[in-house]
């Protein structure tokens, strides 16, 4: 199978096809590099994707990563960002294994087929010129022979004519001989161009034309194993970052796997315990016992006095599980906060004292480090003083040492109020029990000493003597206080899940099902403050309502 000996006769056509192959490969090379392209989008697509996703350096959304479930995202997120380079390697493989090959292949092909073809219409011009030579060469010898007659025709009449003289005849049969000896010679010319042109012409259908043929057939065979080999090369760049895809995949389905519910479950106890035990059994407070009074008007008004103030005081001290101190309100719509953390419930304080006294000693260890480098750099200077004068640095080591010493008493500042802390913090049993805000209720008022007394719905803790006469004081005036502060704006409403008898001062019964205004959100200790209307207001446990926060009200950024 040739394409010189099947299609000897088909030049023009060879050169069609042979462009069309050509077109097809630039075709090729577009569509490589529009999939190059859609690589390179998509990669930095799935790379904004990832980054997008990713929590914020020193945010609140970082701290929330310490969950399994959250740890699994951000592994996902980094693992696509991999997933991602892998299409950047099948773009980066595709141009230089494909799009540049075949480029500059291409530009090799278009060169070699215009010499062939060149050499192809410069054997069919020689070819041509042969046949114009042979007719030019076969006409001169058809009029020559043709003058050749007419001679002879001419001179046979004149020696005809008896009254022609015999110069004229002589004349004739000279021109006639002339004219057949130019015909001979046109005819032996005619016949070695013909020879030459037969020859010419077998050589050209037979050699020439076969040979260049031969080499553009080679030449578009090449083309079609080209564009092959570039099609497995696509197949493999694309295989070849397979497995490391499968292990990108693989990594998100490790992850998820990691994910452990138990631990977080444990992490929600650690970072919203409040330390408080729950509410004891409240005593019985027998309002009869004053009715036992004798029969005289003396002992009846004293009786009467006596039992107003014990009422009193038994209403705002004795039963109430927290007193709601107006200053402890201001600290908390201000954001306010003590530097010993004791606005915090007693685990969060807890934590909050450890991760501050861990701190101080991260910052002593850095100016301890910095105070070894001055101390090894004045070293130096000491033993090469034309390095430098190690006077200069003795500033620079005071002044560190006075940084440590300030951050050691700092540390032990923290650390009293820690060891405090953990003093106060009660065993807790194996049983999980429901977290509330509510310091446990004595059983006997003897017991309702400060530490009772000074924690608040949030856990804080009042600065309020522990005294029995300031208590009485401050329950005596305390309502009076409140009368005078605006009363807080609604910042959502709620639905009562369950019913909630509030039987302690600062709470609100509540039954199922009932719809309530949020005037306060839970702080983590709990409880969630309520209003029923313009004289109902109180505590109600988080876990028997449903909150539906408006996230535009005025209130719902007042408190932190």
């Amino acid at each position: 199978m040739s394409w010189g000996t099947e299609l000897w006769d088909q030049f023009d056509n060879l050169e069609k096809h042979t462009q069309w192959g050509i077109d097809i490969l630039e075709k090729y090379i577009k569509f490589v590099k529009e999939r190059t392209e859609i690589e390179i989008s998509y990669a930095k697509q799935l790379r904004n994707l990832s980054k997008k996703y990713q929590p914020k350096k020193n945010s609140k959304e970082e701290e929330e990563y310490k969950y399994t479930s959250c740890k699994a995202f951000i592994s996902t997120l980094n693992e696509m960002n991999d997933y991602a380079g892998q299409h950047e390697v099948i773009s980066e493989n595709m141009t230089s294994q494909i799009t540049v090959e075949l480029t500059r292949y291409v530009q090799e092909l278009k060169q070699e087929r215009k010499s062939h073809f060149h050499d192809g219409r410069k054997a069919q011009q020689h070819i041509e010129t042969c046949w114009k030579q042979l007719e030019s060469s076969k006409r001169r010898f058809e009029r020559d022979c043709k003058e050749a007659d007419r001679a002879q025709q001419y001179f046979e009449k004149m020696d005809a004519d008896i009254n022609v003289t015999k110069a004229d005849v002589e004349k004739a049969r000279q021109q006639a001989q002339l004219r057949h000896q130019m015909a001979e010679e046109s005819k032996a010319d005619y016949s070695s161009t013909l020879q030459k042109f037969n020859h010419e012409q077998h050589e050209h259908y037979y050699t020439h034309i076969p040979s260049i043929f031969q080499k553009i057939q080679e030449m578009e065979e090449r083309r079609i194993v080209r564009i092959g080999e570039s099609m497995k090369t696509y197949a493999e760049v694309d295989r070849h970052v397979i497995p490391i895809i499968g292990k990108c995949l693989d990594g998100i389905a490790k992850a998820a796997e990691s994910i452990d519910q138990k631990n977080d479950s444990q992490l929600v106890i650690e970072a919203y315990k409040s330390g408080f035990e729950p509410p004891g059994d409240i005593e019985f407070e027998d309002y009869a016992q004053p009715m036992k009074r004798t029969i005289s008007e003396t002992s009846l008004s004293n009786s009467r006095g006596d039992s107003k103030t014990e009422l009193k005081f038994a209403s705002k001290s004795k039963g109430k599980l927290w007193p709601f101190i107006k200053k402890n309100k201001l600290s908390l719509k201000l954001g306010a906060g003590p530097e010993d953390f004791s606005n915090l419930p007693p685990e969060q304080r807890r934590k909050k004292l450890q991760q501050k006294v861990d701190e101080l000693n991260k910052e002593i260890q850095k100016e301890m480090d910095q105070r070894d480098a001055i101390t090894k750099m004045k070293d130096v200077y000491i033993k090469n003083p034309q390095m430098g004068d190690p006077g200069s640095l003795d500033h620079k080591l005071i002044e560190v040492g006075q940084n440590i010493e300030k951050l050691r008493l700092e540390v032990q500042k923290f650390e009293t109020w820690l060891t405090e802390v953990e003093g106060r913090l009660p065993v807790r049993g194996e049983q999980a029990r429901r977290q509330s805000g509510m310091y446990e209720a004595q059983n006997t008022p003897s017991v309702n000493n400060c530490a009772q007394d000074r924690e608040s719905p949030d856990g804080s803790y009042t600065e309020e003597q522990s005294q029995e006469n300031e208590l009485k004081m401050m329950a005596t005036d305390f309502d009076d206080e409140f009368d005078d502060e605006e009363p807080l704006p609604t910042i959502g409403t709620c639905k009562a899940l369950y019913t909630f008898e509030g039987q302690n001062e600062g709470t609100i019964s509540i039954a199922e099902g009932e719809i309530l205004y949020v005037i306060e959100e839970d702080k983590g200790d709990g409880w969630t403050r309520i209003r029923r209307n313009e004289d109902e207001e109180g505590y109600v446990p988080t876990s028997y309502v449903e909150v539906y926060l408006d996230k535009n009200a005025k209130g719902a950024m007042t408190y932190i």
